[in-house]
């Protein structure tokens, strides 16, 4: 069987292959709705090079194994299966120039397994598959090309990244990375031989200053999981200690460089707010009270040696991120697509959210403009109540979306964390943001969310 698609891009040729040439690419062309993890991959596409993924296919976790030959930069490079769901696929990635620009045309030859039966029952399941990938595909490679042509008038940054393995930072370090920037991860455990790592303990207050002398840009995305657990006492001091003791750990060290960075950016929340009905907020509204705000203020202030020393610093309050493969939208999607996935309570609480992919384009613009400090909210310009995010699930998924969950069934599962998260009000506006220039990838809920699941009406 054989599957052609192309990709139009208004990029130079020898861009466009770079970008597929940096080891980022793997993740950023993932599906957003497919849970992939990457085992190994080498640094290069040339012959004989090997990519190997892990990817869930029912209850069960499937090896993919994919060797690269037929490389010829910038025209084309190839990848064959060597282990996996297929009994053969054979991919051939080939770069066109056309009217300035480059068409990727990507034309796979595959066999299903199970031979007649295979073909009978699956191939038109593949087929549509391979569409929504390819699709998604597309839209990540145009997408991150027309960002960083943004700033491809700067030098390449040499950037240190905290909290690399979280949600967003692994989609942040490969969009980075495909950018040509150098990044480097601050890792609390061994470092990996060979691999841009270095290692910090904040918990004990160690790292080393003389390994982080000299980096450009520094973006601080760790603390545990506010939504993971229930706030039992112990749970909640860690939440604020795991971001006020890092957050202040490399504050201080970065302070203290010789060769300090031109930037500092920190994650933070708009948390920040607290419950506000439907009071309109912006980065001038003064902050909530309870203990989201008063940890998101205690994380925002640790951050002040930094500031002190004339470094720019940022404080990034992040709105709730559409993300499938992990965060509050994975969890929301099963009870939706059993048609479960009504209003909480009356469902007037305001839901401010932002796509993946606008999160990560805004902390790049932010860090890569040298205008911007202080606090930004990240989140669209266009939050709703949390009724009407729950109908744009539904139509999405096509399914019901009319059933309400009463709040204490939120605490009877999730705890006191379960209901500050979905009952409280925030009505957030990017107002900062806007005023940069930054240009929002999806201002609609219900386009993100097509997006991030791969269900496009056309």
């Amino acid at each position: 069987m054989k599957y052609e698609y192309e990709t139009h891009t208004d990029s130079p040729r020898t861009e466009v292959f770079d970008w597929f040439e940096r080891k980022g690419s793997f993740r950023r062309l993932m599906p957003p709705w497919e849970v992939a993890e990457e085992v190994r991959a080498d640094e290069t596409l040339e012959d004989g090079a090997q990519r190997i993924f892990r990817f869930p296919m029912g209850p069960l976790k499937m090896t993919w194994v994919a060797e690269h030959l037929g490389y010829q930069p910038p025209e084309k490079f190839e990848d064959v299966m060597k282990k996996g769901p297929f009994r053969s696929w054979h991919h051939v990635h080939r770069f066109i120039e056309k009217d300035g620009g480059t068409v990727v045309h990507d034309e796979v030859d595959y066999k299903l397994p199970m031979g007649v039966l295979g073909r009978i029952f699956g191939s038109r399941n593949v087929r549509n598959r391979l569409d929504r990938m390819f699709r998604a595909r597309e839209n990540r490679l145009v997408r991150d090309l027309e960002r960083h042509s943004d700033f491809k008038h700067l030098n390449r940054k040499r950037i240190l990244l905290a909290g690399a393995s979280g949600l967003i930072g692994k989609q942040l370090a490969a969009f980075l990375d495909t950018g040509g920037h150098e990044i480097w991860r601050l890792v609390r455990r061994t470092p990996t031989p060979g691999q841009n790592e270095i290692e910090w303990a904040p918990s004990k207050g160690t790292i080393d200053g003389a390994s982080i002398e000299g980096f450009d840009i520094v973006i601080h995305l760790g603390g545990a999981g506010i939504g993971d657990r229930r706030w039992t006492k112990s749970r909640m001091t860690l939440i604020e200690k795991s971001r006020t003791e890092s957050t202040g750990l490399l504050a201080r060290t970065l302070a203290s460089l010789n060769q300090k960075p031109e930037v500092f950016l920190v994650a933070s929340a708009i948390g920040w707010y607290g419950n506000r009905g439907d009071e309109i907020l912006d980065e001038q509204s003064e902050a909530g009270t309870g203990f989201l705000p008063e940890t998101c203020m205690a994380w925002e202030t640790s951050a002040d040696a930094a500031r002190q020393a004339g470094i720019r610093t940022i404080h990034a309050r992040t709105g709730v991120v559409l993300d499938a493969s992990g965060g509050a939208l994975e969890k929301m999607l099963l009870p939706a697509k059993m048609g479960a996935g009504g209003p909480i309570g009356f469902g007037r609480q305001w839901f401010s959210w932002i796509s993946m992919d606008d999160q990560i384009y805004a902390l790049h613009h932010l860090v890569m403009s040298p205008n911007t400090e202080g606090a930004y909210n990240i989140t669209s310009p266009e939050p709703l109540q949390q009724k009407n995010f729950a109908k744009a699930l539904g139509r999405v998924l096509r399914r019901p979306a009319f059933m309400p969950t009463p709040p204490l069934a939120i605490w009877f599962l999730y705890g006191k964390m379960g209901v500050a998260l979905t009952t409280e009000s925030q009505r957030v506006m990017p107002t900062r943001l806007t005023e940069t220039g930054y240009r929002f990838q999806h201002q609609n809920a219900e386009s993100a969310l097509r997006d991030a699941l791969g269900k496009w009406k056309n």
